[in-house]
């Protein structure tokens, strides 16, 4: 068990999200960092689908109440455990009442936490990944007390080598392929969206991220179609929204790009005013 002393700004348990139900409406949710949850578990020898602990901008306080194994991957946030300093992409053994805590972002936005063997919290609809309408909250709260597995580390701490390599989130190069629509678009438009470097506006979340400046546009709506996360939509006002890992699964925006996964998870940890530009790949 761990109990949540601090919560953070918006922290989650999240897994490989939920990738059968989209005919029924239901989005995917999942890391927004899927790389790097997939790193964090991979130190420990869990499963990629092994659900972890997703942080947001400012972490969280914790406290073991029982023994396991950590891995920290994604934005530093200055990991603490039982205030002396840590590492990210390191294991570390956990004895019960060991408070590790979590500062600020110093780069990027999004910080994972594997524990041994996974969070075991409420599998619903074949994920444990928290999603408001889905699971009973969206983010963990002061006070929740998080289902581990207990894990001595006596005789067994050994440490899991990964082919998987912590990417650079300095990167501003967002590799996209063309949407069903980018073919309605002008010449001026399409030299816009490869030809410029767009900024994160202060609206972004799980479920979309809006770039500026917006680009000129008198294409029509279109009946809604599917979307998925990367998929890049162009608003009648001209705004591009990149669709994240909670958007929804049909849209009636103009379906312009589509971010490869490894852009996704790249652009999951750039926040307000960091700067990005599309990249064609075929």
């Amino acid at each position: 068990m761990i109990k949540v002393l601090k919560a953070g700004i918006s922290s989650s348990i999240q897994d490989l999200g939920r990738t059968s139900f989209r005919e029924f409406g239901v989005p995917v949710a999942g890391s927004m960092d899927l790389y790097s949850s997939k790193l964090a578990n991979a130190l420990l020898g869990n499963a990629d689908s092994d659900a972890v602990l997703e942080m947001a901008l400012i972490g969280t306080k914790l406290q073991f109440l029982v023994p396991t194994q950590i891995a920290i991957t994604g934005a530093n946030m200055s990991p603490t455990l039982n205030g002396q300093a840590i590492a990210n992409n390191q294991l570390y053994a956990i004895e019960s009442e060991d408070i590790l805590t979590f500062s600020a972002s110093k780069n990027g936005l999004h910080t994972y936490l594997a524990v041994k063997g996974g969070f075991n919290t409420d599998v619903l609809l074949g994920s444990r990944s928290y999603y408001s309408g889905i699971t009973p909250q969206s983010v963990i709260k002061n006070g929740d007390v998080l289902k581990i597995y207990t894990f001595s580390t006596e005789g067994n701490f050994e440490k899991q080598y990964s082919k998987l390599k912590p990417f650079n989130f300095s990167s501003e190069v967002l590799n996209v392929f063309l949407g069903p629509e980018f073919s309605l678009l002008s010449t001026q438009q399409k030299d816009q969206l490869f030809n410029s470097s767009f900024k994160v506006s202060n609206l972004y979340n799980r479920m979309a991220y809006q770039l500026l400046p917006q680009i000129e546009n008198d294409l029509p709506s279109i009946l809604t179609g599917p979307v998925l996360p990367g998929t890049v939509q162009l608003t009648p006002s001209g705004g591009l929204i990149v669709l994240m890992r909670d958007c929804q699964t049909t849209g009636g925006y103009p379906r312009v790009l589509q971010l490869s996964e490894s852009s996704i998870n790249l652009l999951a940890q750039k926040k307000e005013n960091d700067t990005v530009v599309f990249n064609f790949i075929d």
